[in-house]
């Protein structure tokens, strides 16, 4: 966390956590047809409640927010969590452990909706998903994200580090453009190739990289990744919810490097 977020962190989840539910839960806002999907582990569930009023207080209602558990940790929720449960909020419970959670079984759930990912450990602004939605009409057949790397290879098709995904100055190739989750993706219906839900295999080729095994889905269903010309600002973090995170392991030992070239080398994807 940066120190500059501090202020509005504190500021955002006083906000949130003094709003009464029945101001979380009209119904009277314009009503976005999406599923809002995500999933938490230990360390946060006692902050992820933030992180659903934030979801529910934005300027436009999702058809449903689903947040997916472990079933070993369903009957170990905070009440300030449980409370929030509604006809638009839900808490599903789900083997595994893994970060694919937070799309996959949303895919198999509803299947002929778009689904919308995000994080538990960040306070979205009040028209993310607006502005996401906005964007989602005007290309209905593409994946929108607020936050993208763009793959990068060497020359002889080997990917390069992850710290070199950065766009080129040039032409760029849209089936080249990755979502990153953090900013928020949005997932039209059948967007994603089938074997998405493959537990096996995402295991073996990228247990800890869920932006990449959803990449490699959408190469195989021909979707591209566009960034909108108008996202929202970006998220802030709840204070103390990323001392353990996923990106420090992938970026900082280039494990996101690692998993790609095996997806690449599965799929035998084109790198040149």
């Amino acid at each position: 966390m940066k120190l500059k977020e501090l202020p509005l962190s504190i500021y955002q989840s006083c906000y949130l956590a003094l709003q009464p539910k029945r101001s979380l839960t009209c119904m009277d806002k314009k009503c976005v047809d999406v599923v809002v999907s995500l999933t938490t582990i230990p360390s946060r569930v006692h902050s992820i409640h933030l992180v659903i009023r934030g979801l529910l207080k934005q300027t436009v209602r999702p058809t449903k927010i689903v947040l997916w558990v472990h079933k070993d940790l369903e009957k170990k929720l905070p009440n300030k969590l449980n409370k929030l449960r509604s006809a638009i909020f839900e808490i599903r419970p789900t083997e595994g452990h893994s970060s694919h959670r937070k799309l996959i079984h949303s895919l198999k759930a509803f299947p002929e909706s778009p689904i919308v990912t995000c994080d538990d450990d960040l306070l979205y602004p009040k028209n993310w998903l607006e502005k996401l939605s906005v964007h989602a009409k005007k290309h209905p057949h593409k994946i929108i994200a607020n936050q993208t790397r763009y793959i990068r290879y060497q020359e002889n098709g080997a990917v390069k580090p992850y710290k070199q995904w950065t766009y080129p100055s040039t032409e760029k190739d849209p089936m080249a453009i990755i979502a990153i989750g953090a900013g928020g993706v949005w997932y039209p219906a059948k967007a994603l190739n089938k074997q998405v839900n493959d537990t096996v295999l995402f295991m073996e080729l990228a247990p800890r990289a869920d932006d990449l095994w959803f990449k490699a889905m959408a190469i195989l269903n021909k979707t591209p990744t566009i960034t909108p010309t108008n996202k929202s600002r970006t998220p802030i973090p709840i204070i103390g919810s990323q001392r353990i995170a996923l990106k420090k392991t992938n970026i900082g030992a280039d494990k996101n490097r690692v998993q790609w070239q095996a997806l690449v080398n599965y799929f035998n994807f084109k790198t040149h």
